[in-house]
């Protein structure tokens, strides 16, 4: 028996031979003939082999077809010289009407039912194993000399036909400092698997415990490290299984068909990726385009100019927008607040900045296809019915958004509210979002810019930002103009040092992202204008969509007619107006928002979000 030194430096088919000879005492071949690519292996009869052939290409980031053969074809010139498909993996597997009823160390004795099969063979990460060591990262499983882990998921594939199953993905750990070289190292590598389409919690994926992997070895983690997800060819097993063919066989997992081609071919994915905290509990990473991630910064910039002189350049957080928009592409249910009374001498109290945001925020969520929720004071809840009418009315939204609104009853209140039966395992919101809302100051009061209290106006709705943080899977983001909103806890101190009455206004209540803005509807159009620049993203929507189903096409963007407009904005305003609703700074019932002008303020600041999101 041939023993594992040097392997790793054998060309293909050199270790195909010793393979067909059975003279090797390994396992699996992780690590062996580094460079080259290492293909899955799923036999089936030429019956499937059509539809088999369409489920690859609808689910290409686990299954990347590298070659299909004719039916009793067990050679493959266009992978390799001289092979044979019968002998040449280390074990098979073989599936009778989806039951696995035995391994194999050769297909040999089937030759003759193999003159009707179809053999199909499938990208592998044991390919790019070779480019992540040249990055200075560690492979952990070939350092420990065992198998990669791999792990069944909760996440379905694309179906056809007969051919279902959910993803299974491969689990390496990789320290937290490379995770960027790590997915830069592999995301072009497309018949590979190309980019991880996780890094984090294995439990948003619906892993249970990664000591018991369902196929290969445990991989032990180093403490530093991160667990990190590829699709994984596996999944091609599992379809066999769901679809109860007659005969099947497979590559043992982990046993790969060594390829002669180098694993030199590359695939630009729309630019570079960078990766980027949304989470720490549930810890949670997410990718997207260099160039995606530079236009939200500009949208960052541009809405962070003073023009009402008030320091709010003082307060500004970079790189807010772009996390707090990666978290709310993730989410799959949005709560939006909204409301600030600084009016007490009229009816209604409330000013017009927010509402506008809120609304900009909420149709795009809604065009994204997500759940959203508003929920505000429940005195203004009539006034906040007809806004939202008249959004339908004018096409901002799609259709009504369910308006709530919240009141303290006991310590669970808040628990209650957001989760199911207050179980903070079952959250109904995945993201809050608070956009110039008045916020509780260290007193417990609430005050406007001008210190007065205006807490006999204020539902205490701050409550639901303090219990999410402590709700797994749940985070927050505060958009504030001035220091007095509802998230602008984070940014207390600079508050206090430049606002004018920041010692005594300064929210005291922190969201885990603060989005500072010149206007606050300016960051609401902001964060509209930043989502649908990372769902047109194709790096991120890869990652979004955990590489299975298709990608979007480029003239499929339905969400755009969500983007604000200026003949929107300025209808909406128009109507705020009409039901008593003023400006913030002033109290006029004019064409502005927070004293500035409409037309040649508001109005440019909508064209130059929307110019830079959309060139």
């Amino acid at each position: 028996m041939l023993l594992t030194g040097g392997l790793k430096s054998l060309l293909p088919h050199v270790l195909r031979r010793i393979i067909r000879c059975n003279r090797l005492t390994i396992s699996n071949t992780s690590g062996m003939a580094e460079g080259y690519k290492q293909a899955n292996v799923v036999i089936l009869h030429k019956s499937l082999a059509d539809d088999f052939e369409k489920f690859c290409y609808a689910n290409d980031g686990p299954l990347p077809l590298l070659h299909r053969s004719q039916p009793g074809d067990w050679k493959c010139p266009s992978l390799s010289n001289d092979s044979d498909i019968r002998t040449d993996c280390l074990q098979y597997r073989k599936y009778e009407h989806g039951a696995c009823t035995g391994s194999l160390k050769s297909l040999k004795e089937y030759s003759e039912q193999l003159k009707d099969m179809v053999t199909f063979y499938l990208g592998c990460s044991f390919s790019f194993e070779k480019a992540v060591q040249k990055a200075g990262i560690p492979i952990r499983n070939v350092e420990q000399k065992c198998n990669v882990s791999m792990y069944k998921t909760s996440v379905p594939c694309y179906s056809v036909s007969m051919f279902h199953c959910n993803l299974v993905v491969t689990m390496r750990p990789i320290p937290e400092s490379k995770l960027e070289a790590a997915v830069l190292a592999t995301c072009e590598l497309k018949e590979a698997h190309g980019a991880p389409i996780h890094i984090g919690d294995p439990g948003l994926l619906g892993i249970q415990d990664l000591s018991k992997p369902d196929y290969g070895d445990p991989v032990h983690l180093h403490p530093d490290d991160i667990p990190v997800f590829w699709a994984c060819g596996v999944t091609g097993v599992e379809a066999i299984i769901n679809c109860s063919a007659p005969l099947a066989f497979t590559h043992s997992p982990g046993c790969m068909f060594i390829t002669d081609l180098k694993n030199d071919n590359v695939r630009s994915l729309g630019g570079v990726p960078q990766v980027h905290c949304i989470s720490q509990d549930p810890l949670h990473f997410s990718i997207v385009s260099a160039e995606a991630a530079q236009k939200i910064k500009t949208l960052e910039t541009l809405i962070g100019i003073d023009p009402g002189e008030r320091g709010v350049v003082h307060l500004r957080r970079r790189g807010e927008l772009l996390r707090a928009c990666l978290a709310l592409s993730h989410a799959g249910s949005v709560l939006i607040t909204t409301g600030f009374p600084t009016h007490c001498a009229h009816e209604p109290p409330e000013e017009n900045d927010g509402p506008p945001g809120a609304l900009a925020i909420a149709a795009m969520l809604q065009a994204l296809e997500k759940q959203v929720a508003i929920v505000t004071d429940q005195r203004a809840m009539d006034l906040n019915k007809k806004i939202m009418e008249e959004a339908v009315q004018l096409g901002i939204l799609k259709k009504p958004i369910p308006l709530l609104s919240y009141q303290r009853q006991n310590a669970d209140s808040a628990l209650m509210f957001l989760c199911e039966n207050g179980n903070p395992g079952r959250p109904r919101f995945d993201h809050l979002i608070a956009i110039e809302r008045a916020g509780m100051a260290a007193d417990g009061n609430y005050y406007n810019a001008r210190k007065v209290n205006i807490k006999h106006l204020v539902d205490p709705i701050d409550e639901l930002f303090l219990a999410a943080q402590t709700i797994p899977g749940v985070t927050t983001t505060g958009v504030g103009d001035g220091g007095n909103e509802l998230g602008m806890g984070k940014v207390k101190d600079a508050v206090k040092k430049h606002i004018k009455n920041g010692d005594v206004i300064a929210c005291d209540v922190e969201a885990d992202f603060t989005v500072v803005a010149g206007v606050s509807n300016w960051g609401g159009y902001a964060i509209a204008c930043a989502l649908s620049v990372l769902r047109s993203c194709e790096i991120h929507d890869r990652y979004l969509r955990r590489a299975v189903g298709f990608p979007r096409a480029p003239g499929q963007r339905l969400w755009l007619p969500a983007l604000p407009s200026v003949t929107k904005e300025e209808k909406l305003l128009k109507t705020l107006v009409q039901l008593g609703v003023r400006s913030g700074k002033t109290a006029s019932l004019e064409m502005e928002v927070d004293g500035l002008p409409f037309y040649n303020t508001h109005s440019l600041m909508i064209e130059r979000l929307l110019q830079e999101a959309q060139q």
